[in-house]
């Protein structure tokens, strides 16, 4: 059954929007000629609810642009793009949407990352993460049902991009006070932010369970993100030094990880060099059943401890912004203290 469509006050990235269990069936019958971006289990699940076959289905093998770049010019000529899937599906969907100046239908069957909202498509160059390109949703479909299939864990991962609030606005305020902020302040902003993450706390409960409410609660949560962020031109409201971490650990192992989960390791320990509400937060993550002990993402301490004391250089070296890892010491005595009560794999 469908709902109404999200009341968001402001600009965000999703033209139109179909809510509701179902909301996926019969969704190509008039959209013309159109390509799939997916995976195998995804476009499993999907391509008999659609009511119209596809031209052609990109399979994501990679997300480096030279390979992209190779699928996007081999395939057919079409009206619209489907993508079907997680972060990379979408991505390469949005991606391929630009390129080819088509229509973009969004269709998550799992809210682990936020790409579904965003409109730039995070593309591998070289190994390392680039955002290329615009695109927008018309409609994003979310399916309750359908992206339920997904392991309950990673749908909650979904959170930690809103979770981020918590240590990306408190790094913008350390870059203002040390007058090194890469755009102009906004309170207004880090104060709209700061409510986003209220409402987190206060749909907790749903958001572990992945019920109906839950699932809103995170797609409306960062469609409120995106009210903020797209006229700002920039999300550093929700993205700092907890992010920097993780591409940080990204490259040094080069693994993929569960986005919001590595996330809430980031989150975890750079609200310690924060002094940040630490308690509070971390009951938090605990209460939504966020998965960000090491542990849980096959990480040693002594690859952490790697990581935590190259971070100053690393974001330096790629001119990330400033945050509490240019004005705060991550000393053996600080790593030692903040990892007592991690779990390692």
């Amino acid at each position: 059954m469908l709902e109404a469509s999200p009341q968001i006050v402001g600009r965000t990235n999703v033209v139109s929007s179909r809510f509701g269990a179902g909301a996926v069936d019969g969704l190509a019958r008039d959209i013309g000629r159109f390509v799939v971006t997916t995976m195998d289990l995804p476009w499993q699940l999907v391509r008999d609810r659609l009511g119209a076959e596809p031209v052609a289905v990109l399979q994501v093998d990679s997300m480096e642009e030279a390979i992209v770049d190779a699928q996007v010019a081999a395939t057919p000529d079409c009206d619209a793009v489907v993508a079907v899937g997680g972060g990379q599906a979408i991505d390469l969907g949005k991606y391929f949407a630009w390129k080819r100046g088509v229509r973009l239908i969004s269709i998550p069957t799992i809210i682990s990352v936020d790409a579904f909202v965003t409109p730039a498509a995070a593309i591998r160059r070289q190994r390392q993460v680039v955002y290329l390109g615009q695109a927008s949703p018309d409609p994003l479909v979310i399916d309750y049902d359908l992206i339920r299939t997904a392991p309950a864990d990673l749908n909650i991962a979904g959170v930690g991009d809103l979770l981020s609030i918590h240590t990306a606005c408190r790094d913008w305020e350390i870059a203002e006070r040390a007058g090194r902020s890469t755009f102009p302040f906004s309170t207004g902003d880090v104060e709209r932010a700061r409510a986003i993450l209220m409402d987190v706390e206060r749909h907790a409960d749903d958001i572990r369970q992945v019920t109906d409410a839950g699932l809103r609660a995170i797609v409306e949560g960062y469609l409120r993100v995106n009210t903020i962020c797209l006229p700002a031109g920039h999300y550093r409201v929700e993205e700092g030094s907890e992010h920097f971490l993780f591409y940080e650990l990204e490259e040094r192992t080069g693994r993929a990880f569960i986005h919001g989960h590595i996330v809430g390791l980031g989150i975890y320990l750079l609200c310690r060099l924060q002094a940040n509400r630490v308690e509070w937060i971390t009951a938090l993550m605990d209460r939504l059943g966020l998965r960000y002990q090491p542990a849980d993402l096959g990480l040693d301490r002594a690859t952490l401890v790697a990581a935590l004391h190259n971070l100053r250089a690393f974001t330096e070296s790629r001119q990330m912004w400033h945050s509490v890892i240019q004005e705060r010491e991550i000393s053996d005595t600080w790593i030692d203290a903040a990892l007592a009560d991690l779990r390692f794999a």
